[in-house]
């Protein structure tokens, strides 16, 4: 349930935060204790737009701690407020793994952080682009590029592979592979 309430300043852009903590077994009960006096306690904070907390599926041990604020500013407040640095010492012995996501304006009303699929997946995936890649820089460049020493070709390769990965290939192939990637967990 989403509770909290206060007027947006105008111009300000709402913000969303999403904290994913996986939590261990043996402190299911103190976590959920302790996010609900967290979330309670960020809900007096100026500009508190409202917070939440969504349990785990049963196969999971990730609970995700939903905070919103009017705008960044609001959310610095309790970002760097002496109360929340209280409470995420308490927090320690209880988790293993934490993720951040943050989303401003009006894109935080309509999106929500997917889900990640079976990392294998991904790691198949990269796999395959890397593959493809330098099986067509072997194949199409470098044959005209012998006369270049070692060192050359390698860091060409390296230079081209990064960008078309980190701006082409992967970008696209997540939105083909989307449905397999991340599964739905319904």
């Amino acid at each position: 349930m989403l509770t909290g309430g206060t007027a947006t300043a105008p111009g300000a852009e709402p913000v969303t935060v999403t904290v994913a903590r996986v939590v261990r077994p043996e402190h299911r009960a103190d976590f959920e204790r302790w996010a609900d006096e967290v979330l309670a306690l960020a809900r007096t904070f100026p500009g508190n737009l409202g917070t939440s907390l969504l349990h785990p599926g049963p196969d999971s041990r990730e609970y995700h701690l939903v905070y919103r604020f009017a705008d960044g500013e609001s959310l610095a407040g309790w970002e760097r407020s002496p109360q929340r640095r209280a409470a995420l010492e308490r927090l320690d012995q209880m988790v293993d793994e934490v993720r951040y996501a943050r989303v401003a304006g009006l894109e935080s009303f309509f999106t929500r952080p997917a889900a990640p699929g079976p990392r294998w997946r991904s790691t198949l995936l990269t796999i395959a682009a890397v593959f493809a890649i330098t099986s067509l820089l072997q194949r199409l460049v470098f044959p005209h590029l012998t006369s270049w020493p070692l060192e050359g070709r390698l860091l060409l390769s390296a230079v081209v592979v990064v960008v078309l990965l980190g701006y082409v290939v992967m970008p696209t192939l997540t939105r083909l592979f989307r449905g397999w990637l991340q599964p739905r967990r319904d």
